[in-house]
Formats: structure tokens, sequence, C-alpha cells
């Protein structure tokens, strides 16, 4: 059997490809080439090391997008630990609940961060519940230098490096966004995240020139993936704290040539452009997506005002980070209407209500197979429901394949609305609404009805330069556009803005509460 490559062992192989070459900077004015970077990581293993930590513990972190969180995943992956990523946006409740799960031997947090105090709420997690759990925090840009009161006898000091394995053990528990429900936890191998690399750098043909801003929490599937793009390529990496203007202009003055990642980050271009009056992030190459599915007419917006090729969207899910995904050469009707083809050992099946396979064009519940795919849940007890007897995952998302195996994806089994026994899908709604010029982000639900059954809801935000809400007007547009009197959302709501989690989904359950709340 062939060797493969672990993280640890791309860190290293790139460090001896292109040691002086950058790989990554932030807005502090900080970088690191790939040589520093496995130096800088070996420091930390090295602290971590003497703390007690080696392979196979887990480790849970829940850090921001720093370079220094950069710096932990690759000194955990050096001692081979089991990594548990947390987003920052969690709180006492969540965290204490899956590191209940996990058992982690050790919790990295900042000290505070935007005026949050985390080494507090991991102290009081370690007191209430895991008293065997060890903590420690970092504060960026101070603990860098206790990294290099370290740095000597590494090589006496350090366990063996493992580099290559013949089959990959589990190294990451990664946790759900929990945008309907708590949010589990995956387990996974490095397998899933090299083989996500290799497809994703293919399709977007990536090299050692591209600029990529990680404009979402590094703790997101997301984060890895690129990670590991940036070591098979060469490709700077810049790590970014917020999703706002700064930024923005952050990436947009570092040269950025690729932008993501899913209809939020897209939007959020989008205004900063025209506030630019146009002149920005004219080094884009495309942008990427991923997460949820986009609206068609949002392709051809961010692809005019850009002048790039696009949106170039992929189908995954923390479960199996990218199934499908384009490609920058592929035509417009495939970029705006499709999640792209299967990458490479990745398989699906759209199958009906009664598990019956669908045929090209039939719309059927999407499920998963291939290495990208996890090992399974830390609660082995939902691996039982999750996967069917062939071992594919029920993704719970609907679509359908096109006789050149396209994905289109039509919604979520959840987001079906029932009105008087007929379905209507909230996606198709949702990209009627999106071709409104008015309308700047929209979502559709379903709430419950006594007429009915259930009513289609529409909760709109509009754009900045226009302020009337027309509600026979909006109405009459989604006519125009095809939905059927039936389709057309009964209930409207204008917001300021919509409630979404850190990776940028919107939260139904918050917008359903919303509307059934007393007004």
């Amino acid at each position: 059997m062939n060797k493969q490559l672990t993280l640890w062992g791309l860190i290293a192989e790139r460090a001896r490809l292109t040691p002086g070459k950058r790989f990554c900077r932030d807005e502090h004015k900080r970088s690191l080439s790939f040589a520093e970077y496995r130096q800088e990581a070996e420091r930390l293993a090295l602290i971590l090391h003497q703390r007690g930590i080696s392979s196979g513990d887990r480790v849970a972190w829940q850090l921001p997008s720093w370079i220094d969180t950069l710096v932990v995943c690759a000194a955990l992956a050096r001692l081979g630990a089991v990594q548990m990523p947390l987003f920052p946006s969690l709180r006492f409740n969540e965290v204490s609940h899956l590191c209940s799960m996990a058992e982690p031997k050790l919790l990295i947090t900042p000290a505070t961060w935007k005026s949050f105090d985390y080494a507090d709420m991991a102290a009081r997690i370690q007191a209430q519940q895991i008293s065997s759990m060890d903590t420690m925090t970092l504060s960026p840009p101070d603990h860098t230098a206790e990294h290099r009161d370290g740095s000597s006898g590494l090589e006496r000091t350090l366990p063996e490096a493992q580099e290559t394995v013949d089959d990959y053990p589990e190294r990451w528990i990664y946790c759900t966004s929990g945008t309907t429900s708590s949010p589990k936890a995956a387990r996974h191998s490095d397998l899933a995240f090299i083989t996500v690399g290799h497809g994703m750098n293919a399709a977007l043909e990536l090299t050692s020139r591209d600029v990529v801003p990680i404009y979402f929490p590094f703790a997101h599937v997301g984060g890895l993936m690129w990670l590991v793009s940036s070591l098979l390529t060469g490709c700077e990496l810049v790590m970014v704290e917020a999703f706002n203007d700064d930024g923005l202009r952050v990436g947009d003055s570092f040269g950025a040539t690729i932008g993501g990642a899913g209809t939020a980050f897209h939007l959020g271009f989008q205004r900063y452009q025209q506030q630019s009056e146009g002149d920005c992030f004219s080094m884009m190459r495309c942008f990427t997506g991923g997460g949820a599915p986009k609206p068609p007419s949002l392709h051809y917006e961010m692809k005019d005002a850009f002048d790039c090729a696009g949106i170039i969207s992929g189908y995954g899910m923390t479960e199996c980070p990218i199934i499908t995904m384009n490609t920058v050469r592929d035509p417009d009707d495939k970029l705006a209407n499709t999640e792209g083809r299967l990458l490479p050992g990745m398989r699906v099946k759209i199958v009906d209500r009664n598990g019956q396979i669908c045929g090209p064009g039939q719309e059927g519940e999407i499920r998963v197979k291939g290495p990208h795919l996890c090992l399974g849940f830390l609660d082995s007890h939902l691996n039982e429901t999750a996967f069917d007897n062939e071992g594919y995952f029920r993704s719970g998302d609907l679509g359908h394949l096109d006789n050149e195996g396209w994905l289109t994806i039509s919604g979520r089994l959840k987001d079906i609305i029932i009105r008087k026994g007929e379905n209507i899908s909230a996606k198709k709604v949702e990209d009627v609404l999106f071709l409104h010029a008015l309308i700047s982000d929209a979502v559709v639900v379903g709430i419950p009805d006594n007429e009915r059954g259930e009513m289609a809801c529409a909760v709109v935000t509009l754009a900045e330069s226009q302020s009337e809400f027309d509600i026979n007007s909006l109405q009459r547009h989604c006519l125009d556009k095809g939905l059927m009197i039936q389709e057309v959302p009964e209930r409207w709501l204008r917001v300021d803005s919509l409630p979404r989690n850190a990776s940028g989904k919107i939260l139904k359950d918050q917008v359903r509460r919303q509307l059934l709340e007393p007004s």
C-alpha cells in the first residue's frame, strides 16, 4: 500500500518545497512564510507536549481567524492530536455540551475577544463539568514569544512526526452549524480534507499566485479545506477576524483573487463595491459558494459586477465537505443553476420517499458516500438513522441530477411547505424573490395555519436606496416570474437583517419564532 501524507506531512512537504514563499498574513501586518509556519508550529507543539498532549488526545479549540489559530492547528497535527474546532460565537451551554461529549484533554481559547471573557467561560466549564480538562489561553500576538522560549532541542524532545500513514485515523471532530437543532459532532480523518483539497484546487485552477481571504470562522470545515489547498498549491491565505468593511478593505488591499463563501458573503461584497463605486477587488478571479443553495441570479450579478468568472459553487456539509463542485470553465447556465458535478471518488444517489432511485431530472433526497464522508458521529446513536443500509449519508437535502451528472439543489425536506395538501418549495420562492430589484435578502418559511395547514411567509430586507414596501407589487412580481398563485407568500415581513449563524446560513427557526410572536 502506498503511504499517504497526513496534514503534518503536507506542512512539512510545503516547507521543503517553497520555504520562503509567504503562507499567510493578517490585518495586523503579521505574516509567516511556509518555513516559519512549520517552525512556529513545532515550537507550540513542544509547549503542548510538555503539558501532556500526545497522539490521539482530544483537544478542543475555540479561536478566531488568527494566524495563531493556524499555528495551533499545525502544532496539534504535529503531535497527532484529535482536534475539535469550535466557533467563537458559541457560549457556555453549547461549549460545555460539546466538551462533555468529546471529553477533551485541553480546551484552548482566547483570554478575551470582542469583549467576551473566554477564559472565564472555560474555567466555569472545567469547574462545573470536566475537572480533568485542562485549559489554555492565547492572546496574540504576545504568545508568539512564548513559542520561542521553548525552541531549543525540538528534535530531542518532541516525539517522531507522523508525516505519512497507511490508514487514516480520526483526527477531527467538527460540529454542525445547528441552524434548526442542537449541534452534532462529526468525526473526520485527514483523508477527507486532503482529497477535498485536490478536487477544489482542480475546480478553481488554484496556483501559488492566488490570494484567498478567510472571511468565515476558521473553525468551520472550510477553514481546514483552505489550509490544505494552500499547502498543496502554495497559495496565500489572509486571516481576517470579521467580515465587515474593514475586513473587506484588507482583502482588497492584499490583492484577493478568490472571494467566498456563500450568499451572505456575496451580498456583502456587493454592498462594499457599491460603497467603493466599483473601484475594488480588481484582481478577483472568482467567488466560491457553498453551505446553502444560491439564487441563480446572484451568479450573473457577481460576474458582471466584478468582471470575473462569477460564483463557482459546490455542494457539501460538515459531515461530507464538497461532494460536487463547478469549475471555472463551466458554462454560465450551469454555474448559475447547479452545484456542479461529483469530485473524484464521490458518489451520489437521489431517492424518492419510498427509497427508490430517481431518474434524471426527478427530485428526491440526496444521499452521499465517498472519501469526504465523515467516520460517523461522536454520539454513535445518531449513526443508526444518519446512514442507509448501503452506507450512504442521508443529507436531508432535496435535488436532482441531470443526464450529464450536474446536481441541482431544490431545498430541504423540512423546508417543504405543505399548503392545503400541496407541496411548496421554499427555495423556489426565494429564488424568485431575489429577482426583484427591491429585495436584497430573503427567506421563506412555513408557519402553522388552521385553514391551510401551513402558510408560506416571506421575510425580506430591502435595498438601501428603497424605502417603500408594497406587498401587492411583490406578489405581482412572484406571479409574473412564474409562481403559481398557491406558491405566492401570503404573509410578508420586512426586517433590517436576517439572523445567520457563523457560516452564513439563515437561522430559519429564529425566523419562524419571530413570525409566531404576538404582534
